[in-house]
């Protein structure tokens, strides 16, 4: 079957953490795989004949990863980026890795939440791949399953947040929500009382001592 070299997407898994698993504050980190290798997935499901992807180890050796963008469905506002740090994308012994920080713009932080919540829940990857691909073909129980397999992404595009993914095996997570104020507060106010308090016994000696002194007629 012939290819184009048209730009291609990939739904996948995405889903949240609880506020246990803070890190730095103010930031709004997931993380999680937008692909993963070896592991096939169905692209299209026919009458009597199914369609299957695989995303060999070693597919982004060689991609085009300098300016890649975080979205929702491919579309709209920017997220996070690579370019401003915000976005990471490594791949890794399990596949394509990501970590974005979703704490920038007011649209990430919402996203974030929805993602905490739940409410989305997968993941979508943009990208070209690099002319030939490898394909297979076989029967099981009169199934006919093709197999095509991505040897080589040439650019990648984007991973998005998206609604309803083409490989279940992948997942993202926010591994480092925002602070809360009583994350940020916990032991700061207990401290400022402490110091509040101590300065009062303070000012409460020398005003005592003051009194003293004038009704002993003395300066201090």
């Amino acid at each position: 079957m012939p290819i184009k070299a048209e730009r291609e997407y990939r739904n996948m898994t995405i889903r949240a953490l609880s506020d246990n698993d803070i890190a730095e504050e103010d930031k709004r980190l997931v993380s999680g795989y937008a692909s993963t290798f070896d592991e096939p997935y169905v692209l299209y499901d026919g009458d009597g004949w199914k369609y299957l992807e695989v995303v060999d180890r070693g597919a982004f050796d060689n991609t085009d990863m300098s300016d890649v963008i975080m979205q929702y469905d491919h579309r709209g506002r920017v997220f996070a980026r690579t370019r401003n740090n915000t976005l990471e994308v490594n791949p890794d012994d399990k596949g394509l890795f990501i970590q974005a920080d979703l704490g920038g713009t007011e649209i990430g932080r919402e996203l974030f939440e929805e993602i905490r919540g739940g409410y989305t829940d997968k993941m979508s990857f943009g990208f070209t791949v690099n002319g030939e691909f490898e394909e297979s073909e076989k029967t099981d129980e009169g199934v006919r399953i093709y197999t095509r397999h991505i040897t080589s992404v040439a650019k990648l595009y984007d991973v998005s947040a998206v609604s309803i993914p083409a490989n279940d095996g992948t997942s993202i997570e926010a591994d480092a929500t925002t602070r809360s104020i009583s994350n940020l507060t916990d032991g700061v106010i207990e401290r400022i009382q402490a110091e509040l308090l101590e300065e009062e016994k303070i000012a409460l000696e020398k005003r005592r001592l003051e009194v003293r002194a004038r009704a002993l007629g003395k300066d201090i």
